[in-house]
């Protein structure tokens, strides 16, 4: 009986580990119908259920695999610990404290961030950790030269090695970001001229683009500047592009003018390299800014389907709708031309003075968006902009009211649907943040547009001025400087009685020209000119 009783005490102890969907702290919440859920949310924690221990009079010690898988695990959480991501305590239990800390150095060098390390991912941590253990001096000199501290020593690692050693570890651990040196000073040159950070720019989808170009089997880069959204680095038909191509000495970098740029657009060989198109490699042309373009019409709405004998529709084919990203670049090519932003005091154009702060709040949406989207976890910019699609969809009729109806009226709409989310208010201000942010870098301006209204009726007032925006400038509404008016007064009312600025927060001047741009739309001409007085003038008396 006794190996009976033994096998009945080992079933009894058998571990039950359902696991609880949890978003504690979690920043994103779901939508009516999940449209924003688990993808963007902080991963699921398991909690671990045990069964009451029974008190037995002796216990065979684990097995020598398990005492080797324990080491292996602690040898991990040593490394992880040391490279400065957080596992713990050095206990040999991954549990979900490592697991995070796995998906961190995941990240920092590039490969999926799955919580699971690969047998090549785990070798080549421990061997780092190993390696920096060994490197005395050398170690703490390479580790106070890189901005990414002790982390900078695996990315110094990584690159010697995809150079195949012929970059030192010293000269390496100079780039960021994980990128090698003369690539990331490439990025710092151009967040230099752009609003996006360095960091955010690295991460922003299509701006590095990896491929073997030359086919040496070795790591080639190309920087896209068009995705930036900074009209420095751009003219009316293309965009600054850099390639940088591989070779036994390191890389050699190679600068082109193109648009919609992709690696196969480029052949090199070795360090040269030419677009395949005319056969030599171009230049970087001089800029030449472009004057403002005139606004384009407003597109005839497509109505739905409706039963015979109900309002004809000649427009079957509906207009492309202008792109917004590709405005702004002008718009900013004009501001730069024109020697900076118009103010109060230089105030003559309403309309061009409009469509500089639309493009400025756009800028400052992006960036604020894109950094509470590098906090999500196991999702990709695609999957988190294919989910705020949804998000536009659901308030579309909202949208669509915001051409046809007041900016009170508007809000009761929106208003009625936040409710019925039954969702923190917390949760709807960051995914309306993130998507907002998500919608300006598509061009899809329903999704941006509806996370404005979302900002708006959560109490974020200031936000209101995004839709007075797309009023006055056409852009994802019908031109209607009537309606934009509305919004703008609900933007400036609440900034003047104390809301905190969410655009140009250190440009308080900013809420001064807003008031005197929008009366000039409504038609004041006392805003729009300067009222001359008698003192003002100046009377001399002329002896004959």
């Amino acid at each position: 009986m006794k190996p009976c009783f033994i096998a009945a005490l080992a079933a009894a102890s058998v571990v039950v580990t359902p696991i609880q969907a949890s978003a504690d702290n979690a920043f994103v919440g779901g939508l009516v119908g999940g449209i924003i859920g688990s993808a963007i949310a902080n991963q699921p924690k398991q909690r671990v259920y045990r069964a009451p221990a029974r008190k037995t009079t002796t216990r065979k010690a684990t097995s020598t695999v398990n005492t080797a898988q324990r080491q292996q695990n602690r040898d991990t959480q040593t490394a992880l610990n040391y490279f400065g991501f957080d596992a713990g305590s050095v206990d040999g239990v991954m549990g979900s404290r490592s697991r995070r800390a796995i998906s961190g150095y995941q990240s920092t060098m590039g490969y999926s961030p799955t919580g699971q390390l690969t047998q090549y991912e785990r070798d080549f941590l421990i061997g780092s950790y190993h390696r920096a253990q060994a490197g005395g001096p050398t170690t703490a000199q390479m580790i106070a030269s890189s901005p990414l501290g002790v982390k900078g020593l695996l990315v110094a690692y990584r690159d010697e090695q995809m150079n195949g050693g012929g970059t030192s570890s010293t000269a390496s651990i100079g780039g960021h970001y994980g990128l090698p040196s003369i690539v990331a000073a490439a990025v710092n040159e151009i967040a230099k001229s752009s609003d996006p950070t360095a960091e955010q720019l690295v991460q922003r989808s299509g701006f590095i683009q990896l491929s073997d170009i030359n086919g040496d089997g070795r790591t080639d880069y190309v920087i896209d500047t068009s995705v930036t959204g900074s009209a420095f680095w751009c003219n009316a038909q293309s965009c600054a592009v850099r390639v940088f191509a591989s070779t036994p000495d390191g890389y050699e970098r190679n600068d082109f003018q193109a648009f919609n740029v992709t690696p196969a657009m480029f052949n090199c060989q070795r360090g040269s390299c030419a677009k395949i198109d005319d056969g030599a490699p171009q230049m970087a042309a001089a800029i030449t800014p472009a004057p403002m373009p005139a606004p384009e019409p407003v597109p005839m709405p497509k109505f739905a389907a409706a039963p015979e004998a109900a309002i004809p529709n000649f427009f079957q084919s509906e207009p492309v709708a202008a792109s917004l990203s590709s405005h702004c670049n002008t718009v900013s090519l004009v501001t730069s031309t024109n020697g900076g932003y118009i103010t109060e005091a230089t105030l003559a154009d309403a309309n061009e003075a409009m469509a500089e702060q639309l493009c400025l709040t756009r800028s400052y949406a992006l960036s604020s968006g894109e950094a509470l989207m590098s906090q999500i976890r196991g999702a990709t910019p695609q999957q988190v902009a294919e989910q705020c699609a949804s998000f536009g969809t659901l308030l579309r009729d909202s949208v669509s009211a915001v051409s046809l109806q007041s900016d009170g009226d508007v809000m009761k709409g929106v208003g009625q649907f936040v409710l019925s989310t039954g969702i923190a208010p917390a949760q709807l201000s960051r995914t309306a943040q993130i998507c907002l942010a998500s919608g300006y870098r598509s061009d899809d301006l329903e999704t941006a547009m509806a996370a404005a209204l979302m900002l708006v009726s959560l109490g974020q007032a200031p936000y209101a001025e995004i839709i007075g925006h797309h009023l006055s400038q056409g852009f994802g509404a019908t031109r209607r400087s009537d309606l934009a008016i509305g919004w703008y007064a609900r933007a400036l009312d609440a900034l003047e009685s104390g809301a905190t600025p969410v655009f140009g927060p250190g440009q308080p001047e900013r809420a001064g020209l807003l008031r005197k741009a929008s009366l000039m739309l409504g038609g004041n001409a006392a805003a729009s000119a300067p009222t001359v007085t008698q003192a003002s003038v100046p009377v001399f008396s002329i002896e004959n």
